[in-house]
């Protein structure tokens, strides 16, 4: 529990160590991935992860409220996590943390454009300009190398982007009626099942050394969910959203250290319009009109 007395710096404070935490998480699943089928890893990371969201769901609601929920819209948000876990994991197999976190950035400007899509909100020009200068950004860094074809991890990233962006704005429906708790438990149960159903076929044995990443994922996982909720709990969503990008430092430096891997000069380029597109919306939606 984090003891700081002013609101806005504790739920800063928050967001920087859960970003922190799902670095490592991501870290693990990357080591996971070299041996392991994406569907596979993303099933491991559901189901380490089960256990404690049912404890924490009982605990916090009770049983009732997993089961009074939105079913096919619960259903259809746990099938986009599946994509998005096993999209995410074979990205990650061949790409380094930054390069995979400078694609994935772009998730903002998507949920941008699906709220305008499906929820039909309203978005001023100055948002339409952020979601431009984004794209560019990940064409960059997507630019093909040596004249070749875009990467399958490459696109597989913007999918993993992309259907976190369609989840988001599920959340944003299913929020109007389900709790916290439910669209917590049931994610992770859509993920862990349906990741294992689709892993089972080409299912490899764990190998002993893997347990302790395993163990990892869990536990930070955990504490990477926890201090997220209190981010948003303790300071405007517009203050901390802007720390998730302190992900690309901690990307460069896990990269570094773990695999000697260093930035490449467009990754890096490509990363800062992203972040500054995904700086400019929330600067604007401030001051767009309201809706009466």
């Amino acid at each position: 529990m984090l003891k700081i007395r002013n609101p806005r710096l504790a739920g800063m404070a928050a967001m920087l160590v859960a970003v922190a935490a799902f670095a490592v998480l991501d870290a693990c699943l990357k080591l996971l991935a070299a041996h392991y089928p994406a569907p596979q890893v993303a099933a491991l990371r559901g189901l380490v992860s089960l256990p404690l969201v049912v404890v924490w769901s009982l605990l916090a609601g009770g049983a009732a409220q997993l089961i009074r929920i939105r079913w096919g819209l619960q259903l259809l948000r746990g099938a986009l996590s599946v994509v998005m876990m096993i999209s995410f994991s074979f990205g990650l197999r061949t790409l380094g943390l930054a390069e995979a976190y400078a694609i994935f950035f772009v998730a903002p400007l998507f949920v941008t454009l699906l709220s305008v899509l499906v929820l039909g909100e309203r978005v001023v020009q100055q948002q339409w300009w952020a979601v431009a200068l984004g794209f560019v950004g990940v064409l960059i860094a997507l630019n093909p190398r040596d004249g070749g074809l875009v990467s399958l991890a490459g696109l597989a990233i913007l999918a993993a982007a992309l259907t976190y962006a369609l989840t988001a704005v599920l959340v944003r429906i299913i929020g109007r009626t389900d709790t916290t708790h439910s669209m917590m438990f049931w994610l992770i149960a859509s993920m862990a099942l349906g990741s294992l159903l689709l892993a089972l076929p080409s299912w490899l044995p764990i190998r002993t050394q893997d347990w302790l990443l395993l163990a990892a994922i869990a536990v930070f996982g955990t504490i990477a969910q926890y201090f997220i909720t209190v981010a948003f709990q303790r300071a405007p969503a517009a203050t901390v959203a802007p720390l998730e990008y302190t992900a690309l430092g901690w990307g460069i430096l896990i990269d570094l250290t773990v695999w000697g891997r260093a930035p490449a000069m467009r990754m890096l380029v490509g990363a800062g319009f992203v972040i500054a597109a995904g700086l400019l919306l929330p600067r604007h939606e401030r001051r767009s009109p309201r809706d009466h």
